[in-house]
């Protein structure tokens, strides 16, 4: 079976920008140190992190960044599982 390369990559930027919008929107509400508190205590770690203030450009940023390394690692993935499949 063949892999459509551009919606598997599509799909990976959505899920990867999509999980950066929703950090995003936790910091603009003041529920990202809350949560990354939460997470350490849950996994028994100890490490200082400070959430900063929101930043929309950062904010901004980092959707697009991580959207556009979904979008590539989605073409690359599906690339190479088009390629190692055995076509009778």
């Amino acid at each position: 079976m063949e892999i459509n390369t551009n919606k598997l990559g599509l799909v990976l930027a959505v899920m990867l920008g999509g999980v950066h919008v929703v950090w995003s929107i936790f910091v603009l509400l003041g529920w990202g140190q809350p949560l990354l508190d939460f997470i350490f205590w849950a996994h028994m770690f100890s490490m200082p992190v400070i959430v900063m203030p929101f930043d929309g450009l950062a904010s901004i940023s980092l959707i697009a960044i991580t959207s556009a390394l979904g979008y590539l690692a989605g073409c690359v993935l599906g690339t190479v599982w088009n390629k190692v499949q055995v076509k009778d």
